[in-house]
């Protein structure tokens, strides 16, 4: 049977500042991560002040998940301990597995404007996976194919397929989806969904209405003040969506502004989660081993692929 999914909960991204200084939107953390599952953290890092995100995100341990960065607009050098650097720029996307253990820095830099815009969701690992080996994939723009539906819709398909159109990232154990989707203004579009997967959608332009829901703040809302909302039916930039189960998702626009939003959705893994700083492990004495090995210099298990 056909089934539309529905708006389960409504948030509002808040300013947070991770790694040196760097000042960020956070959609969504460890204190929501639950509801969220595979998911852990969905961090939104566009800003025009250098000063904002030039300190950067120096030198750091990984273990147990995986980090996706997804740039718009200018330059992030990274490097890490597999021996790889280089720089992600606008449109690229890094979809690293930490796995059993890495260590790496991000480095944002920005174009020649000092505009920074990007994005870093992590995505868990379940148990039979947290210990694998690291790996690590760089995927440029121009590898990441764009999808244009017969109403207008286009769809950059980082992991996932859309109209048969397979994304450059695959293999993920969490069977994902990442995908950047823009509709023109007076459009409605479906999206097909896996029943039994998490889907959430980021706004990151314009407006839109989800699931034809004319009410989306008369779910409970999370992140702001109530009355910080826009009191009518638009999702707008900085909102994220979190689904109900079902079939597919509806999504729509008015007349007058067009819309764009990240759409992700993954398998749940139904473990518990042991969550501390850049660790995420499945038990307490797991977290405690992983530091453990940090400081002893034992955390880096293989060189990875």
């Amino acid at each position: 049977m056909d089934t539309i999914r529905k708006i389960r909960k409504v948030f509002k991204s808040k300013p947070t500042i991770e790694g040196a200084g760097v000042h960020l939107s956070r959609a969504f953390g460890n204190s929501e991560a639950p509801l969220f599952d595979p998911f852990l953290l969905l961090d939104d890092f566009r800003s025009d002040n250098p000063r904002h995100f030039l300190p950067g995100f120096p030198w750091h341990p990984h273990r147990g998940i995986e980090t996706i960065t997804y740039v718009l607009a200018g330059d992030v050098e990274h490097g890490d301990s597999m021996g790889n650097a280089g720089v992600i720029g606008s449109g690229d996307v890094q979809w690293m597995t930490a796995g059993s253990g890495i260590i790496h820095q991000e480095m944002p830099k920005g174009n020649a404007e000092g505009h920074m815009d990007g994005f870093q969701l992590w995505a868990n690992l379940p148990s039979s996976h947290k210990m694998m080996d690291p790996r690590y994939r760089d995927v440029k723009s121009n590898l990441i194919p764009v999808v244009t539906g017969a109403n207008g819709v286009t769809t950059r398909v980082i992991c996932g397929s859309v109209d048969g159109v397979t994304g450059p990232v695959t293999d993920i154990v969490t069977d994902p989806e990442y995908l950047d989707i823009s509709i023109p203004p007076g459009t409605e579009t479906w999206h097909p969904t896996k029943p039994g997967h998490t889907v959430i959608a980021y706004v990151i332009e314009g407006r839109a209405r989800f699931c034809g829901e004319k009410n989306p703040f008369g779910y409970e809302a999370f992140g702001a003040n109530y009355f910080d909302f826009q009191r009518d039916s638009w999702m707008t930039n900085g909102n994220l969506v979190l689904f109900g189960d079902g079939d597919r998702i509806n999504v729509s626009t008015d007349g007058d502004f067009p819309a764009r939003f990240l759409l992700m959705s993954g398998r749940p893994i139904g473990e518990p989660v042991a969550w501390y700083g850049p660790i995420v492990m499945n038990t307490r004495e797991e977290l405690e081993t992983a530091f453990d090995e940090l400081n002893n210099g034992k955390f880096i298990k293989s060189k990875g692929k």
